[in-house]
């Protein structure tokens, strides 16, 4: 059974900063990408940050050159540290966990979601 614990949201305001960690438990052989996407009220789920296996890295254009994805693959763990935050950067921010193997000979991943946690950045 894997699990993606996120914590680090919280109430913050406009220009401020915040960290958010998501942690994969479980018996885990390999991890192809980790990502961060958010959700705002009445709007759809979109991709905030992604990186993949090697150090890749891929951010929506609204976030650039203000959050910056992380990750430590010994606790299988990523990071997403967002600065100069906006009004419009509040959501429900989701942990992902794409291609997850548990087996070394497992031919196909799965993927997984985090609970949420939620990012409100007052004007």
């Amino acid at each position: 059974q894997v699990q993606l614990v996120e914590s680090g949201g919280g109430l913050v305001q406009a220009g401020g900063s915040l960290r958010l960690s998501c942690a994969a438990l479980g018996s885990i052989f390999s991890i192809n990408a980790m990502g961060w996407y958010r959700q705002a009220p009445g709007k759809q789920r979109e991709l905030v940050a992604v990186i993949a296996r090697g150090g890749t890295t891929n951010y929506a254009d609204s976030v650039k050159g203000r959050f910056t994805i992380s990750e430590d693959n010994a606790k299988k763990t990523v990071y997403l540290q967002m600065n100069s935050l906006k009004s419009e950067d509040t959501a429900v921010y989701y942990c992902n966990a794409d291609d997850v193997r548990t087996r070394w000979y497992d031919s196909d991943g799965m993927d997984y979601w985090g609970k949420g946690t939620l990012v409100t950045v007052s004007s």
